[in-house]
């Protein structure tokens, strides 16, 4: 894909020469969602330095597509009349998703700034969780009574001096303001002029419950290839609508949170945060580790008489566990993939659970005869060769089983499996590793 201002990249070049003039007209052509990436790139001190040069009709724009650690810090270095300018012209659904990480001393001022229509839509959006359909949508659905003619919806759009953006349907309402139907623009456009608009609604629409999780309104967005869908309360009232571009950002940040929380970290936090900072949020998962690891160290001390008589063990026990670990790990990720996606539920765990079993049972004969030989033939005894083949035998099927069993326990406990899956998977594999070779061994070699 051709980069749309490929000079953005020179930024910290521009801002080190102190060239206002450049940096000004690099920010006048370039999209806000490149210039928050300039932002994201420079360190706190520079970016109020370039937060000047940005056009004001931009930056409300830019501060939505921040990361949310860099808005954070930067929202504390601006002035307050800037940020609350910035702010109170977008979209109500952008500003519902900065409140939350804005200084409190700034928080009522624009609430006061926005007028009443809209402090109104914010306190109806804002009651929702973050992480729900309501949390997500806006509040600028198009909707008619149901009852009306095409014609007379098409008139009643062209009296609108813009329609929202993504707008692709218009809802169609009764009385009550429930949701009895979607009207496509290619149907109200095509269709015979004079017909109801409820005849020429889609046969099969989709819609979501306030309080549907985010996950549930990204899957059906990429399994309908929908632009937009309405939002509708318990008893089908319409609220509001979600469009694609919110879905996006709900995709790309659930990718993140599965790339960083592997290694226990946050994906909001600003790649310059403060090194104390930093320290902190990662000394947490770290001390996890050493304890895990201490525990894989204490199995291991409860054998050191066999590790002295037949130093073999020392050198081969690492690849059981790290065979195990690996092995469980594929199979945690695909389960945590299911979970996340809503192809592994309750009514299929069990089948889940013994296809990864079966799975672990398959690679674990595979490789216990690869280790088998290759031990064998290293220190000239076949029976070594066995205590190792079985040992990996049982790591590598405990590794699947942990895999399936491990981010389910962890759901059920309001633990994130993302987060937390990793850490438990290695502990259960070493120490199972390290006590399947060193007690084999030391029952049936010494």
């Amino acid at each position: 894909m051709q980069q749309v201002t490929p000079a953005i990249e020179n930024i910290v070049e521009l801002l080190d020469e102190q060239d206002s003039s450049a940096i000004a007209e690099l920010f006048s052509q370039a999209h806000p969602a490149d210039i928050a990436d300039a932002l994201e790139r420079l360190t706190p001190a520079k970016r109020p330095h370039a937060w000047i040069h940005i056009p004001e009709s931009e930056r409300g724009e830019v501060l939505a597509e921040l990361n949310e650690g860099v808005f954070r810090d930067l929202a504390h270095e601006l002035d307050n009349r800037e940020l609350i300018d910035a702010i109170k012209i977008l979209d109500i659904d952008d500003i519902a998703d900065l409140i939350p990480d804005l200084p409190e001393s700034v928080l009522a001022d624009v609430l006061f700034a926005v007028d009443t229509e809209t402090r109104a839509s914010l306190g109806e959006v804002l009651s929702y969780p973050e992480d729900s359909a309501g949390g997500l949508m806006n509040i600028d659905a198009i909707a008619v009574r149901d009852n009306i003619s095409l014609d007379v919806v098409l008139r009643y759009l062209r009296l609108k001096t813009e329609l929202p953006e993504h707008t692709d349907t218009v809802f169609l309402v009764d009385r009550s303001n429930r949701l009895t139907g979607i009207l496509p623009l290619d149907k109200l456009i095509t269709g015979p002029a004079n017909t109801p608009a409820i005849n020429h609604a889609l046969e099969t629409p989709v819609s979501f419950l306030c309080l549907d999780g985010k996950e549930e309104v990204a899957k059906a967005f990429a399994d309908y290839d929908l632009v937009s869908a309405p939002v509708v309360d318990e008893d089908q009232k319409l609220l509001g609508r979600i469009t694609v571009d919110d879905v996006v950002d709900v995709i790309r940040e659930q990718a993140e949170h599965d790339i960083m929380a592997a290694a226990g970290l946050k994906e909001e936090e600003d790649i310059f945060a403060p090194v104390a900072k930093t320290t902190r949020n990662r000394t947490i998962w770290l001390a996890v580790n050493l304890v895990t690891a201490l525990l894989g160290s204490w199995v291991i001390g409860q054998f050191e008489g066999s590790i002295q008589q037949l130093v073999a063990l020392a050198v081969l026990m690492p690849i059981v566990a790290s065979m195990g670990g690996n092995a469980g790990t594929q199979t945690l990720t695909v389960v945590i993939r299911g979970m996340s996606t809503g192809t592994i539920s309750r009514g299929n765990m069990i089948n889940v659970l013994k296809k990864e079993a079966m799975v672990g049972v398959l690679n674990g004969l595979i490789w216990a005869v690869v280790i088998a030989a290759i031990a064998a033939a290293w220190y000239q005894s076949p029976s070594l060769g066995m205590v190792i083949a079985a040992a990996m035998m049982a790591n590598l099927v405990m590794g699947a089983i942990a895999g399936v069993c491990i981010p389910v326990f962890l759901e059920k406990v309001g633990v994130d499996p993302a987060l937390a899956g990793g850490v438990a998977l290695t502990t259960v594999t070493d120490v199972v590793g390290y006590f399947s070779v060193l007690g084999l061994a030391t029952v049936l070699l010494l």
